[in-house]
């Protein structure tokens, strides 16, 4: 007997790169599944796991995904099929993850240097406001 299920690309394989695939408003879940190489049921599964990937759904529950969920979808694959995070690095990885881009944590360092700058920027900006006007009696 044969079996009528399809047949997903493996997980290092898509048909698709992240910005070539079809251009519409709403995608069905199959045709993430294409795109992504992702099967159905681990997409439904992933949107237990991760609150950034939340498809609208139709009256009859049919999921629609945007283009920016199928970003944060293929992040996500990154993440646990190349990089190998668990579910729950993966979760906290893409809480800082905004749009395709990694937001900065602020780390010790970072946030120093950035104060110093400010300090800085400050410290000119006072130098100005105070300076003696040149008409002023």
């Amino acid at each position: 007997m044969r079996s009528t299920a399809k047949k997903s690309a493996p997980p290092g394989e898509t048909p698709f790169t992240a910005d070539a695939f079809p251009q519409k408003l709403y995608y069905k879940i199959g045709e993430v599944g294409d795109i992504t190489g992702v099967p159905s049921h681990v997409l439904r599964f992933w949107e237990k796991q991760f609150p950034q990937l939340a498809p609208n759904k139709t009256r009859s529950g049919h999921r629609l995904y945007k283009k920016r969920d199928i970003q944060v979808i293929l992040h996500i694959k990154d993440l646990l099929y190349s990089k190998r995070f668990t579910i729950k690095g993966a979760r906290e990885s893409l809480s800082s993850w905004k749009d395709g881009v990694q937001l900065d944590q602020g780390g010790a360092q970072g946030s120093g240097e950035l104060l110093g700058q400010l300090r800085e920027g400050l410290l000119r900006l006072h130098d100005i406001l105070n300076r003696p006007r040149p008409f002023d009696s």
